[in-house]
């Protein structure tokens, strides 16, 4: 079988790349996904090579040539060549001489086979020459492509205590890839050692579950993880329950037609608890905007703010995935497509200027000139505007004790 023909293959600086590197003697092959994705006729955005000559030698090639090198990975073999601006990795063959479930140490290979049997699953495996265009297919792989399921390489027990975080990326694989049931030996295995997940980074884990929740459809791989115990070891918060909510919100995204967003989908498995979502943003050391994000979604929604009003309150993002997460129409959210923040153009020095004294009460008196104008649906006129504040300072100057 041969690699169908693709834009990528043709990006500006490939034909010298590939050259430098040795194609015509068959020294240079893709790799991995974007021969996957181009036998699917999926967009490619990243390029894999492999390549029996070694890490330095492919720097000398690069640099020969005019090719931007950069030795991004050199203690697994791995040169980043950098092409009309976009990079392309370059990766020496290798095997794998040690492994404790994070990493790996390597050695050297000009075996094909070797290098391959290293990957994960068989749909990842191929290499195609980019002179000939044909296919090296190992483990079995286009068969599996073709059925749509997914499968290690070998004994999945073995490979999972290679690389632990294995088991999150067969979901996702499965997600993306497989139709029907998941391979039953994968699945258990992955059962088998779901507390292996345990050694891996927290970072590590968020990163592959939120790619997971990403995808256009994930309820039924989670549906599996939960059933198999997977995630209890990392994350126990995420029960059935939390399944049954997560395909309510899809539907409504689609609904809406909204895209789908980790980050929100993540707050639908959740209780709804803003300290338990705080909790395990924490713990998976999430960014402080996905913390915060992740905290609103996880707050429930009164439905008494209308969408503008709970926009300013909480933010666009916000806002979207607390409608889509509580009962109201879905619908509602497409009110803030074009929504911006409106400005109150009132401030304090106004206040004083109409003869506060400064101090907290400023501070009050402007949060409350701000609660009726944003009540009342952002009042954009100026002169309105001052208008409730000449009002409410009227109201305090004229009691006595303000005096």
């Amino acid at each position: 079988m041969k690699l169908p023909k693709a834009a990528w293959q043709s990006r500006k600086g490939m034909r010298a790349l590939l050259a430098a590197l040795d194609v015509e003697a068959g020294a240079t092959r893709y790799v991995g996904g974007c021969v996957r994705d181009t036998l699917l006729g999926l967009p490619v955005s990243d390029v894999d090579l492999a390549t029996r000559l070694p890490p330095q030698k492919v720097i000398e090639r690069l640099e020969k040539a005019g090719i931007k090198a950069v030795p991004t990975g050199l203690a697994h073999g791995t040169v980043t060549a950098v092409i009309g601006g976009e990079p392309v990795e370059v990766t020496t063959l290798r095997r794998d001489v040690s492994t404790d479930g994070r990493r790996a140490t390597i050695a050297y290979t000009d075996d094909w086979k070797e290098d391959a049997g290293r990957r994960d699953f068989t749909i990842n495996a191929f290499s195609a020459d980019p002179g000939s265009g044909r296919i090296h297919d190992y483990f079995g792989g286009l068969a599996d492509l073709e059925a749509k399921r997914v499968r290690f390489i070998g004994d999945p027990l073995v490979r999972i205590a290679e690389d632990h975080l294995r088991i999150l990326r067969f979901f996702r694989f499965h997600a993306r890839f497989g139709e029907g049931e998941a391979d039953a030996e994968a699945l258990d295995a992955c059962a088998e050692r779901a507390n292996d997940l345990m050694a891996l980074s927290r970072e590590r884990i968020a990163d592959e579950l939120l790619k997971l929740l990403a995808l256009p459809g994930p309820a039924e791989a989670i549906g599996l993880m939960v059933e198999r115990n997977i995630l209890k070891p990392v994350l126990p918060e995420i029960e059935a329950s939390g399944v049954d909510r997560l395909d309510r919100l899809i539907a409504r995204e689609h609904s809406a037609g909204v895209a789908g967003n980790p980050i929100r989908r993540l707050a639908a498995l959740l209780p709804a608890d803003p300290a338990v979502a705080a909790s395990i943003a924490a713990r998976l050391r999430l960014s402080k905007r996905a913390s915060k994000r992740l905290v609103a979604a996880a707050t429930p929604d009164s439905g008494q703010a209308g969408p503008d009003l709970l926009a300013y309150r909480l933010g666009r993002d916000e806002a979207v995935d607390s409608i889509l997460l509580g009962k109201r129409d879905p619908g509602l959210v497409r009110s803030l497509d074009d929504w911006s923040k409106p400005r109150l153009l009132v401030g304090g020095g106004d206040l004083i200027r109409l003869g506060l004294e400064p101090g907290p009460l400023v501070a009050r008196t402007l949060q409350a000139i701000e609660r009726e104008w944003s009540e009342g649906g952002f009042i954009a006129d100026k002169d309105e505007q001052r208008a409730i504040a000449r009002r409410h300072v009227g109201q305090l100057l004229s009691r006595p004790e303000s005096g």
